[in-house]
């Protein structure tokens, strides 16, 4: 049976059951760990937790997610080069598996810190992939391609939407190793049908690498990998003999590199002589839409550390007689991303060629992002910082920041694409990720500024400066738009 025959899954190629199932999973696994890490790192021993001060645990939170989207750059090379998609995705969940159960055992913070590297490998070679497998269930021309990505977008939604309401409820009332328990088998139970259908269903060209490493090019990649280790245990070397070696100085390290390897990437863009002039411009044009989204995500990944602060530590959580666990909040991103989407769908295509161009759908998500935080400063100013607030800002908040993500993310992926140049189009790609690694990166930092008694403070200038931004970027919207020679 060809790709176009194969209409098993609801008109839909039966391979995508598998990928979307697997996605589900992956990331009921992923979002169930990262909405209870937080309090698990700085409650008290005595409530369950490693006893963390809160400032720490914030910024390894940050740093956490800021290593998961760097990973994803090995990912897509190691299964290109190396694997293939299938094997790679596997060994992924395998690493992401083992990770939840690190944690679920009680060793305290060599467990946490084995389980953020192995969970960071398997995330970046799982979370890049499954996309890649997907399109490869379609051929060029095939009409439901778009539609088999939205159902693997909607299974992604959904486990993300559930994790935090299941693992959050059993962490945080009765036990934090039983919730990690739980996302260790929540990705168990993905790797078994993704087993099992997989040898039925997928693509079999996914279980090898498309463009395999010729034997020519194994030795220098060897010797750039042995001279970034030693580069790596130098650094490490002399930060150990004078003293600093510590926590806050390894994130502080992997923040500068967070955000020096994009800069790397637009370097490289700019001079290569495989780029044409009209590419270049449309590379410029890029950078300020990169930074607009590096900003947009620091403000959208900080719901999974202040916002979740101020819901543990700050918000009235005794609602209409039932006692809300603060990591249910979690599940307010995906929600509102199924809520809107289908609406957001439907205003691109009515409004047709009429419809704002992608500057203009930035600086609009900003505005949104920075909202977010500014209606924040209500609740505190209006009670003060000493006293319990309505769960509700926090589901305002949510609603808001989220209209950004719409406007900012799914229009983020397809300009990349359209102003890539044709000879790094793949590493352009991979830019999309490096902007939310280099904002959580930043939030790691950033979040120590967020401590008891400056949370009107905190919201006001992170809001307002990201409202500052927007309207800058509104300004240079016509310069950009020219740069992006004829893309909208």
């Amino acid at each position: 049976m060809n790709k176009d025959q194969d209409k098993a899954f609801f008109g839909q190629p039966r391979g995508l059951a598998t990928l979307a199932f697997t996605e589900f999973w992956e990331r009921f696994s992923y979002y169930g760990m990262k909405a209870i890490l937080l309090y698990y790192m700085y409650f008290a021993v005595t409530k369950g937790g490693l006893g963390m001060d809160k400032a720490t645990a914030m910024s390894v939170t940050a740093i956490y997610g800021s290593l998961v989207y760097l990973s994803s750059i090995i990912g897509g090379f190691v299964a290109d080069r190396l694997w293939g998609g299938r094997r790679t995705v596997f060994i992924g969940g395998i690493f992401i598996m083992f990770g939840h159960i690190f944690l679920a055992l009680p060793f305290g913070e060599l467990a946490l810190f084995a389980s953020i590297a192995l969970i960071v490998i398997g995330t970046g070679l799982l979370k890049p992939n499954i996309s890649e497998m997907v399109g490869g269930l379609y051929s060029q021309d095939d009409v439901r391609r778009d539609s088999g990505f939205s159902v693997l977008v909607m299974g992604i939604n959904l486990g993300s939407f559930i994790a935090p309401l299941v693992v959050g409820w059993l962490g945080q009332q009765v036990n934090f190793h039983l919730g990690f328990s739980l996302a260790a088998i929540g990705m168990a139970i993905g790797l078994f049908f993704y087993v099992i259908d997989g040898n039925k269903y997928l693509n079999k060209d996914d279980n090898q690498a498309p463009d395999p490493l010729r034997p020519e090019e194994a030795k220098p990649l060897i010797v750039k990998l042995v001279l970034a280790l030693i580069a790596i245990i130098v650094v490490l070397g002399i930060m150990g003999v004078t003293g600093n070696l510590n926590l806050t100085n390894v994130i502080n390290l992997i923040t500068l590199v967070a955000i020096l390897i994009p800069i790397a990437y637009f370097v490289m863009f700019l001079t290569s002589k495989k780029v044409s002039d009209v590419e270049r411009s449309r590379v410029w044009a890029y950078i300020p839409l990169f930074i607009a989204a590096v900003i947009f995500w620091a403000i959208e990944e900080q719901g999974s550390v202040v916002l979740a602060m101020f819901a543990q530590t700050q918000t009235n959580l005794n609602f209409m007689g039932f006692t809300i666990p603060a990591s249910w909040f979690q599940s307010l991103n995906p929600l509102f991303i199924i809520i809107y989407t289908p609406f957001f769908a439907w205003l691109w295509m009515h409004m047709g060629k009429n419809q704002p161009s992608s500057p203009k759908k930035f600086t609009l998500g900003l505005i949104f992002a920075g909202l977010s935080f500014i209606v924040m400063m209500l609740p505190v100013g209006i009670s003060g910082v000493h006293t319990l607030v309505s769960p509700l800002w926090l589901v305002l908040s949510w609603a808001i920041v989220e209209v950004g993500e719409l406007l900012i993310s799914p229009v983020g992926l397809s300009v990349t694409t359209k102003l890539a140049p044709r000879a790094f189009r793949s590493q352009m790609m991979s830019m999309w990720f490096l902007a939310d690694a280099a904002a959580q990166a930043i939030n790691a930092q950033v979040v120590k500024l967020y401590t008891p008694g400056n949370e009107f403070l905190f919201f006001g200038i992170v809001g307002g400066a990201t409202v500052v931004l927007a309207v800058l970027l509104m300004f240079l919207t016509p310069r950009i738009e020219k740069l992006m020679a004829g893309v909208n």
